[in-house]
């Protein structure tokens, strides 16, 4: 089945998380992913854990499609066999530690300046300028400079987010702009240097806590499972477990009144009329609701608020989401091979008509390092 991305290269200089998580990406529409790897050691995101049949969650996850090449880049025979790689690429990513890519000539000018059709895409974590430009960075760090850590968990004590979430979000702006890049080199000629910090990818979905601080004059609200600033929203008792709601406007609150709670009344009562006078009065709405629900069961309730049309949901593990009943109504998951057996993989979340994602074997280190050379070999004299 053909793929969109079938014919485009990518050199991976990658690790951890964000730049193989866009990678990854371009992998499923069918590009050729070559994954550059440490001899011996390769990705460090290799060795996180050992669940998934003995190999990490985080790397199966990150690394589905790729082929795995172990390179020693300050060896002069290595470092011709990936010029030589890079020669014939479309895109390269990496996510060095700050100043590497310069130190080894890797660097988008350098690159690109032989090489003008080269999409080259950096990730870094605080940019290449500015006072933290040298820093390394992690997701959890990543977390507490753009606000997130302190605008999550409860009043007492802020959290971090249960998702490597700047990386995630630092992955998918990288895999954005590459996409971008391919098109208008389609009607260009001309290749990109891409640049993605990941406080600045974190700090764009922080702009709206950020913005309701700042100009709203208080700090961020740590709500716990509830939402700061919208109300009812979140988890509530009933007679046998937690129910999660969302109320989204008046007309919802109305509905919410009159069909569930059975007191239409309430809904002009001027403690909760507006959604403002909600939240300011949160801690006497909620034993209202909850007092509603307490002869009820979970089930019994979800469905009384699906019938007056009110988003609701059940509280589920991580695991549970392996077995969530619309996952495989629709067909979701795919078997995808790794170096310790066949696990189920999720599928992207785009679907797209006529093709299906390409969704490739994990490699294990260094698996395609033969074919790599001998493929290469002749281009440019690289010694096989």
């Amino acid at each position: 089945m053909p793929h969109p991305f079938d014919g485009i290269t990518v050199v991976a200089l990658e690790q951890a998380v964000a730049a193989p998580f866009a990678t990854r990406q371009l992998a499923d529409l069918g590009a050729r992913v070559i994954k550059i790897e440490r001899p011996g050691v390769g990705d460090f995101a290799r060795g996180y854990d050992t669940t998934v049949h003995g190999q990490s969650s985080y790397f199966v996850w990150l690394n589905r499609g790729k082929q795995s090449v172990e390179l020693d880049l300050k060896n002069p025979r290595e470092r011709g066999l990936l010029d030589a790689l890079i020669d014939r690429a479309d895109v390269l990513v990496q996510n060095l530690v700050p100043g590497a890519v310069e130190r080894l000539g890797l660097d988008a000018d350098t690159l690109r300046a032989t090489r003008p059709r080269l999409v080259h895409c950096s990730i870094s974590g605080y940019g290449p300028d500015g006072p933290y430009r040298t820093r390394k960075a992690y997701d959890l760090l990543v977390q507490c400079e753009t606000g997130l850590v302190m605008s999550t968990g409860t009043p007492d004590a802020p959290a971090k987010a249960g998702i490597s979430i700047a990386d995630i979000a630092t992955g998918m702006y990288a895999y954005c702009g590459i996409l971008t890049a391919l098109y208008d080199r389609e009607r260009t000629g001309r290749g990109a240097s891409l640049h993605v910090a990941m406080i600045d990818a974190l700090a764009e979905w922080m702009s709206q806590p950020a913005y309701f601080s700042r100009y709203g004059g208080e700090p961020a609200r740590r709500s716990g499972a509830r939402h700061p600033s919208i109300s009812p929203y979140g988890p509530y008792r009933t007679g046998d477990g937690d129910v999660f709601l969302g109320v989204q406007n008046d007309r919802e609150w109305q509905a919410l009144c009159r069909e569930v709670l059975g007191r239409p009344g309430l809904a002009d009562d001027p403690r909760f009329r507006t959604n403002t006078d909600r939240v300011a009065n949160d801690g006497e709405l909620t034993p209202i609701v909850e007092g509603a629900f307490a002869g009820h069961s979970a089930e019994q309730v979800a469905r009384r608020l699906e019938d007056a049309g009110i988003a609701n949901a059940r509280l589920r593990t991580p695991e549970q989401l392996t077995r969530h009943p619309q996952l495989h109504a629709r067909d979701r998951w795919r078997p995808v091979e790794t170096p310790g057996g066949t696990m189920s993989s999720l599928l992207p979340p785009v679907v797209a008509a006529g093709y299906e994602p390409a969704m490739g074997a994990v490699p294990a280190l260094g698996a395609h390092n033969e074919t790599i050379r001998a493929e290469f070999a002749a281009w440019k004299d690289v010694p096989a």
